[in-house]
């Protein structure tokens, strides 16, 4: 039985990947190929996973919609020849597959489409909580519906209900499998129980991440003018010490050793001490969270924590991202920033104000719990969906 996984973006590589570890485990029996349509596919990779196809990093990233300028960019950086590679690609290995595995948007549905082999979706980057409803494409709409389309997974409870309102049985509530790649690597984040501790999100791009951090340390500053607390920084692989040296130097801060950021207002320190490969950790023991962030921010509401966010530049972290993810995790998240416009040192103290309100209000942290369950859930949806996958393909060989 040989399962071909179709993503188009950092996060859906991750749900896609945690899926194919739990199928691992149920089915050891299988053969699991992966075609990541944005990015290198390093969520595939580190597990093992067949690569199909060609990969390559656009300028986007994937978030065309976030910007108007990002079609072009991507358009110039070679969209067209990668996507005729990959469906190339996909053409060739069509006789294999015997179930694609769409995640993510109308993009990889599509191509899941195209390949006339039967096909499961999950809908990963759309829910009924942007707008009460889901007003899917009319092509995604089709292809859903078509025959070879044999389920839908939703992401979460409200979509499926939804969806089946509109008439659309197939689809299925199994969990958001991002909630179980959170294991503790038992770091010692050297924190000091009599303060607050704020998780920096600062996004998983490289350069944008650097951009969203000298953001965040401005409002660092302002948050430590009105209350002490503890700052960690969530940092990925890509950021090196020399791009945070660099960065730091050119914001105002001094760097030290691992990861390190310091700055003296008068005679207060004001530290952010980042850690690469504790972000499970970090968010679990923060009380709030600045994020400049996609599924980072998803998974911090699912603990329960607020998060207060900020807009950036882009390409992915722009004020239309945020205000969307507002709306999809709702009262847990707080954006602050205009569409298009950069932050300024008025938005500074409104976002510093405003999360230290945050913070401090016991009653709407207690809030957060109960809607980072509704809106995000518990762990174990990689084995749910897994499940649920289960039984659209033939039971092993004796």
């Amino acid at each position: 039985m040989s399962l071909l996984f179709l993503s188009n973006g950092h996060g859906e590589d991750l749900n896609s990947s945690l899926i194919i570890q739990a199928l691992q485990q149920q089915r050891p029996d299988l053969t699991i190929a992966a075609m990541p349509l944005v990015g290198e596919g390093d969520a595939y990779r580190r597990l093992g996973v067949e690569v199909i196809g060609p990969t390559q990093a656009l300028p986007s990233g994937g978030m065309v919609y976030t910007h108007p300028l990002n079609w072009v960019r991507d358009l110039l950086g070679g969209l067209v020849g990668l996507t005729y590679r990959q469906l190339a690609a996909l053409r060739r290995y069509r006789p294999t597959a015997d179930l694609v595995i769409a995640v993510g948007d109308i993009v990889p549905i599509v191509f899941a489409h195209l390949m006339h082999r039967p096909y499961a979706a999950f809908l990963v980057s759309t829910s009924s909580y942007y707008e009460g409803q889901l007003r899917l494409p009319w092509l995604t709409r089709y292809c859903l519906n078509h025959p070879r389309c044999v389920t839908v997974f939703t992401r979460d409870r409200f979509s499926c209900e939804d969806l089946h309102r509109q008439g659309m049985a197939k689809a299925q509530f199994a969990g958001y499998p991002i909630m179980d790649a959170l294991q503790l690597s038992q770091r010692n984040l050297d924190l000091d129980p009599r303060q607050r501790m704020v998780a920096i999100l600062p996004g998983s791009r490289v350069p944008e991440a650097l951009r969203n951090l000298s953001l965040q340390l401005q409002v660092c500053e302002a948050v430590a003018r009105l209350e002490p607390m503890q700052f960690r920084a969530a940092l990925v692989g890509a950021i090196t010490a020399d791009q945070l040296r660099t960065m730091a130097a050119a914001a105002g801060w001094d760097y030290g050793p691992d990861g390190r950021l310091s700055k003296s207002l008068g005679s207060q320190l004001v530290v952010v001490q980042g850690y690469w490969g504790a972000f499970a950790d970090i968010i679990h023991h923060c009380d709030i969270a600045l994020g400049m962030a996609g599924t980072a921010v998803e998974q911090a509401v699912g603990l329960g924590k607020p998060v207060v966010q900020m807009a950036g530049q882009g390409p992915q972290f722009t004020y239309r991202f945020a205000e969307a993810q507002m709306r999809l995790l709702g009262d847990s998240v707080t954006t602050i920033g205009r569409p298009y416009g950069k932050i300024g040192a008025q938005d500074i103290e409104e976002i510093a104000t405003t999360l230290v309100a945050k913070v401090q209000d016991q009653g709407y942290r207690q809030r957060c719990l109960a809607n980072g369950l509704e809106r995000v859930g518990e762990p174990g949806g990689s084995r749910g969906i897994a499940t649920g996958l289960s039984h659209y393909f033939p039971s092993p060989r004796a």
